[in-house]
């Protein structure tokens, strides 16, 4: 398939994923029979809100690469099912482009206006240019590139080396400094941050093609000797150790709570569930079996069951994250308006892509941020209040999969709040 009739699908709704040359349609559509002919009708069954990993974390792969996330992140079985949504392939290199999520704009595909240039194109999908450019600072990660300060980043501009598409690699999604201003850069940026993105831009590789390739190509050298020295594989062993912990860790905060010293008992209790997050976490990462049902079963008997935690949610979280990591619109994981800011962006009352909302810098968040060096650890022993609450509302808004391979997981969780609670 050649670029420009993917970004039209993807200007008709369609998400679209590239793994491994492969071009995948991540939802379904009905074929309704009139006569001796078959239409497309309406979308049903969007794959999206049954994939086990979180809509969103796929939303921000749109146009893009992920053949190293999905490799990452997906068992053997699972990377196998995706070839039943295979509808095309591409040769070359695949120039990502801007998610719509990110604020990508992606143009319609016109049979007859885009044939020349369509065929002009072919299958060899190595073109630079991209419409999906984005015309807001808020696709920019937690600190703005900045122009001046790095030769490197003039002679890029000057070669117009599209930075805004980045590389196969959808760590820098985000990142787009050509077309702004320098009013706009300079805004809410302190002479150490300048300081500081200098640095970064003078000691990191560059963001060309050619920098990008090697990178991935070292980084998939790594992953396979990693594979081959069995690295992945558990150690069963380690996680007696853990159990031993836990049960030492509860058998403590019981018998503190029968002796009434409330204190230590809380402490304790505090201690079993700090501890357990970490097994939930290789859980949840399906990094314990490598089975998925198994580890799914183990997260949630966890985090459900004995934390209170819902799973699904975590991971939901968790793997957008991994996908756009400390970029302040779209990471969850850095989102503490109005009460903690951890970058000057949030000054600019941002909207946050997994939330849905605008991240208001009011009066209350002014107050916050300028005494959140003193708030940090009171507004901490609040933090798990918090966590209940997002559990309860993926769970009592049916965020996660009601159907496919994951359609049992929300039920279990709901059974492990049940049984936590009373």
């Amino acid at each position: 398939m050649s670029r420009r009739k993917i970004e039209g699908l993807i200007a008709e709704g369609r998400a679209i994923i590239i793994v491994d040359g492969k071009v995948l349609k991540v939802y379904l559509v009905t074929l309704i029979k009139t006569g001796r002919n078959l239409t497309l009708g309406r979308q049903v069954d969007t794959w999206l809100r049954y994939y086990p990993g979180g809509d969103k974390a796929i939303m921000h792969m749109v146009g893009r690469d992920a053949t190293d996330e999905v490799n990452a992140l997906h068992s053997p079985e699972a990377q196998l099912r995706m070839d039943a949504y295979q509808i095309g392939s591409i040769r070359g290199r695949w120039t990502n482009f801007l998610p719509p999520i990110q604020g990508g704009r992606f143009r319609p595909f016109e049979e007859e206006e885009d044939r020349v240039e369509d065929e002009g194109e072919g299958e060899v999908v190595s073109v630079q240019e991209s419409s999906s450019h984005s015309t807001s600072l808020s696709n920019s990660p937690v600190f703005d590139t900045m122009i001046f300060g790095s030769e490197g980043i003039r002679r890029r501009n000057e070669q117009h080396m599209a930075d805004d598409d980045a590389s196969s690699i959808s760590s820098f999604s985000s990142l787009d400094i050509t077309g702004i201003d320098e009013e706009d850069k300079k805004v809410h940026l302190d002479s150490h941050t300048q300081r500081e993105l200098e640095l970064d831009l003078a000691k990191y590789p560059r963001l060309d093609p050619v920098t990008q390739d090697d990178i991935t190509r070292r980084y998939r050298a790594l992953d396979q000797r990693i594979r081959l020295e069995g690295l992945y594989q558990c150690n069963y062993t380690s996680y007696l150790v853990e159990i031993c912990r836990y049960t030492f860790l509860f058998s403590m905060f019981l018998l503190s709570l029968r002796r009434g010293w409330y204190a230590l008992s809380g402490l304790f209790l505090g201690m079993f569930w700090h501890q357990l997050v970490f097994t939930a976490h290789d859980a949840g990462h399906m990094g314990i079996t490598h089975n998925f049902t198994v580890d799914t079963i183990i997260g949630i008997v966890i985090a459900d069951f004995l934390g209170g935690l819902s799973l699904g949610w975590w991971k939901r979280n968790h793997n957008v994250h991994h996908i756009v990591t400390n970029s302040p619109e779209h990471d969850p994981d850095i989102e503490h308006m109005p009460f903690l800011a951890i970058s000057h962006r949030f000054f600019e009352s941002l909207r946050s892509t997994y939330y849905d909302r605008i991240m208001t810098y009011d009066t209350l968040a002014k107050f916050a941020v300028r005494y959140q060096k003193y708030l940090y650890y009171p507004i901490l022993t609040l933090g798990r209040f918090n966590l209940y609450r997002l559990s309860w509302e993926y769970l009592i808004l049916g965020l996660g999969p009601r159907k496919g391979p994951a359609w049992w997981h929300r039920w279990l969780e709901i059974a492990g709040q049940v049984f936590f609670w009373t």
